[in-house]
């Protein structure tokens, strides 16, 4: 009995271990950052990352999943709005020219999570997702990915007017 309950012990240390590491690769890690006025959110397409800028010298930095081939953008936009569990419905560009049926927020269907920050007139976002799995990576039609933890936090440092640049 003392042996079963020391392996258990045991699988279970290395169980919170592997979930601190985890948590702690995904959160948001300041860095060293120039080139953007503070509050200002910068995302680097190539490098899959987004900053938010804290000052003259430093900035958060967040994993992030954006457009695939053929879907990317770059430029220059503001947030125009913010919402927290998204409704979504696939735009005509997706379903090849209908309109998809509504996703209601909050649902596990629901691809922008539980926040999301609308661009160039609604038609892309800086959102969360329901596949946490294709942060990192060039998943989207556009948009910008967050895991659902760094949306929240990313939400509640920004406002309507935050400038956002997305370089290639």
């Amino acid at each position: 009995m003392t042996l079963v309950l020391k392996r258990a012990a045991i699988f279970l240390l290395i169980v919170l271990t592997w979930a601190l590491l985890t948590a702690a690769s995904r959160a948001a890690t300041r860095v060293p950052f120039s080139g953007a006025a503070p509050g200002t959110i910068v995302v680097k397409t190539h490098e899959r990352r987004l900053y938010y800028v804290l000052d003259g010298n430093r900035a958060l930095r967040f994993p992030v999943g954006v457009g695939k081939a053929g879907w990317r953008w770059h430029g220059r936009a503001r947030i125009e709005a913010k919402y927290v569990k998204p409704a979504w419905r696939a735009p005509p560009a997706i379903t090849h020219g209908g309109w998809g049926p509504v996703i209601p927020g909050g649902s596990a269907r629901n691809p922008m999570g539980v926040a999301a920050l609308t661009l160039r007139g609604g038609e892309y976002a800086i959102h969360g997702t329901n596949n946490p799995r294709s942060i990192g990576g060039f998943v989207s039609h556009g948009c910008i990915r967050m895991y659902n933890h760094d949306i929240r936090e990313l939400y509640s440092m920004v406002s309507v007017g935050t400038p956002v640049i997305v370089e290639q």
